[in-house]
């Protein structure tokens, strides 16, 4: 990705055009700021994405350093812990990044809970990362967050970064156990603080849109059906491109948000909405204890209609992802309550209230047949 530098009066003169005398982020600062951004660095469809840094390469990152390394980028790889770094060395051939200057991307895949408390959503983390880069990095770049993050955390960053760099949000979607139909290849979301970072994010990833030139058609008429094929497979977008040798794409098929906030939502709504699915079926569980009925006869029967899937409660609500992006939803909501998600996340705490019970009871009786 070839961009010219910017002399320090150049870059007084934007930021003193952009920036008001108190950050705030209102949609005038967003609309002045995409003239200026999009005047400097044109959306271009030769721009080169060579040189891409992977920052954070624990479970989210480690694939996506792994991927962006097989679609034949040059691959660097930062994370604090050097037990990750040495992993991903070994099992991504990526390299270690010793600053974060010269880079054409920067790929943030960081955890955003908090250290000492899994469950509880925080991005300290990130934002500390993102003054790093805003310190090293070369005007013009590509800032992709993946990370799950609250709602107006986009903006924020591209504010930080003094509008120099192009921001947006393309949340992760991941399935360890079907990494190949649900892995880092399937069809994601993503959006731009503005219509030049778009624009310039869908270039890196779904090289098929680098054609476009009014993302509002784009958005209309988002490439979903035709991104996978029959069997579900992303097909990679490189073979047969005309400007295959021009230019390199993740390959990735994507659905491109007027707002970024809403791609920002989407994520936290999709785990908020498992969050849902799984504790109906812990209260249906609970009904069943309490009513005499087998739960699995009837979860069976219920799932034979065509539009009813009923999960298994099984342990109830494991892992972090999902009870901090609920939390994460709810806090970043100007509603004053929520009472569904509220009473989700206390059926929960029922349900292996009672699990824990009944393995406690179970454990006894096995002790007094043995005694």
């Amino acid at each position: 990705m070839k961009l010219s530098s910017t002399n320090g009066s150049n870059q007084e003169r934007i930021c003193s055009n952009i920036l008001p005398s108190r950050a705030t982020f209102s949609d005038s600062i967003v609309n002045s700021t995409e003239d200026e951004l999009c005047t400097k660095y044109k959306y271009n469809t030769n721009t080169q994405f060579n040189k891409v840094l992977i920052i954070g390469l624990g479970q989210l990152g480690l694939p996506v350093a792994r991927y962006v390394t097989e679609k034949g980028f040059d691959t660097y790889g930062y994370d604090i812990s050097h037990q990750a770094i040495e992993r991903a060395e070994k099992t991504a051939a990526v390299k270690k990044a010793t600053n974060f200057g010269e880079f054409d991307v920067y790929i943030l895949c960081l955890s955003t809970h908090k250290p000492d408390d899994m469950f509880s959503p925080q991005i300290d983390g990130l934002l500390s990362i993102v003054e790093k880069i805003s310190r090293e990095a070369k005007d013009g770049a590509l800032v992709s967050i993946e990370s799950t993050i609250p709602k107006g955390t986009s903006k924020k960053v591209f504010e930080m970064l003094s509008h120099r760099l192009h921001v947006v949000h393309a949340p992760h979607r991941w399935y360890a156990l079907e990494e190949k139909v649900h892995g880092v290849n399937q069809l994601r979301v993503i959006g731009g603080v503005c219509n030049c970072c778009l624009k310039t994010g869908m270039q890196f990833y779904d090289v098929r849109n680098n054609d476009i030139t009014n993302t509002s058609t784009a958005i209309t008429n988002p490439i979903t059906s035709n991104s996978i094929d029959g069997n579900n497979n992303n097909y990679d977008d490189n073979n047969g491109n005309e400007n295959k040798n021009k230019q390199k794409s993740l390959g990735i098929p994507m659905h491109p948000v007027s707002e970024v906030e809403i791609a920002e939502t989407t994520k936290i709504v999709e785990n908020a909405h498992r969050y849902l699915q799984i504790a109906f079926a812990e209260d249906l569980y609970l009904y069943c204890q309490a009513n005499n009925i087998n739960f699995s006869e009837l979860r069976d029967a219920l799932n034979s209609k065509w539009n009813v899937n009923i999960l298994e409660p099984r342990e109830g609500i494991g892992g972090h992802c999902l009870p901090k992006d609920t939390k994460m939803f709810l806090q970043s909501s100007n509603r004053s309550n929520n009472k569904i998600l509220t009473a989700a996340m206390d059926v929960d705490e029922d349900y292996k209230g009672f699990r824990a019970k009944l393995e406690k009871q179970i454990k006894s009786a096995t002790i007094e047949r043995v005694s």
